[in-house]
């Protein structure tokens, strides 16, 4: 697979580059910025998996959650300057429900088809579970509600306000995880697995990997925006289907792939950190950056999203939420979270 990646690397840039100025067919393009993107997010899911095993599982879910969720930071950035924000809005939702259902349930079923029975650290699971409650079915929920009395400037406000106190409360989050309370629940099991790693790449080179990977990733992603409207077109797909699930799966390949690996290497704690993390940092940081990013477009971003959208997220929220608060998984658990993004993605590509 890392031969592959590399291939397509040093094909896909090149070829993202021509093709761009040589002005090729934009379905064609739409297919070697998408795979271009998911290799780079290879190279980033390797580097990131190295500095995990340097810096411990904490550190090394949230840096896997981070440069993942950076490409589709980007993405969404370049969306919102054309004026996308219904596909922003749907890639958001895509992530959240890409991350809770489709990157934990392959990493339940696939670590479950290994190991019949994979435990993580419980207290990571609870903690995650009353986060998620807020940043998704609280801070989602509440704008949907409150913005049906509201004019256009009223919900801007509302939105702007939400989205400071999901960016404070998430860095106080990671305060409470990395320097209060780091170690206080930590588990034997942890402190083993990280005391006989051997990282693949050394800390200079997997992070000079990770700013190369990123500058490339952006400039693929700018052109990739521009493909959007013509690919619609062409398949038949809604903005609601390209952000939910196009944008959404290609935003966030570097986790996807990082979360199964660990998840076989029965890693379990940095595949639940990666699937719930990367979760939060989409509703918590990733979401409310967008929405005071977009202030300065023609077309401002509120977290108001549709009713399908909503609940789509709150009900992804809530069977993570059962499933994982024991601290314990199998692969059943991992096709049920499976069948229910099947479920959700039939359903946005018939919308």
């Amino acid at each position: 697979m890392n031969r592959i990646f590399l291939v397509l690397v040093f094909a896909g840039v090149p070829l993202s580059i021509v093709g761009t100025l040589l002005h090729w067919s934009n379905i064609i393009m739409f297919g070697i910025y998408c795979l271009t993107i998911i290799a780079l997010a290879g190279f980033m899911g390797r580097a990131t998996e190295s500095l995990a095993i340097v810096a411990g599982p904490r550190i090394g879910g949230l840096l896997n959650a981070t440069f993942g969720n950076a490409v589709e930071l980007i993405i969404s950035v370049f969306a919102l300057k054309e004026g996308l924000v219904g596909v922003v809005l749907a890639s958001l939702t895509g992530s959240v429900i890409g991350n809770l259902l489709l990157v934990a349930g392959l990493s339940f079923f696939v670590g479950g088809l290994k190991y019949k029975r994979q435990t993580y650290n419980v207290f990571d699971a609870r903690h995650n579970s009353g986060l998620l409650m807020f940043g998704v079915i609280v801070a989602f929920v509440i704008p949907e509600v409150f913005s049906m009395t509201m004019n256009e400037t009223k919900t801007i406000s509302f939105s702007i306000g939400i989205s400071i106190i999901l960016i404070v409360l998430y860095l106080a989050a990671l305060f409470f995880k990395l320097v209060t309370h780091r170690g206080v629940y930590q588990t034997n099991t942890e402190n083993e697995q990280h005391a006989h790693e051997e990282p693949e790449w050394g800390k200079g080179k997997a992070i000079t990997v990770l700013a190369i990977s990123t500058v490339a990733v952006a400039y693929v992603s700018e052109n990739l925006v521009h493909t959007f409207e013509t690919v619609g077109e062409a398949f038949g797909w809604t903005e609601l289907f390209i952000g939910v699930v196009i944008v959404a799966i290609v935003g966030n390949a570097a986790e996807h792939a990082s979360a199964i690996i660990m998840a076989y290497k029965n890693k379990m704690d940095i595949a639940v950190e990666i699937a719930v993390g990367s979760t939060l940092q989409v509703a918590m940081f990733v979401a409310p950056v967008l929405v005071l990013i977009s202030l300065l477009f023609a077309d401002p971003m509120s977290l108001v999203f549709t009713l399908p959208e909503l609940i789509s997220m709150v009900t992804a929220v809530l069977l993570m939420i059962v499933i994982s608060n024991d601290g314990e998984s199998n692969w059943f658990e991992g096709a049920t979270l499976l069948a229910a993004y099947m479920i959700m993605g039939i359903g946005f590509y018939l919308l």
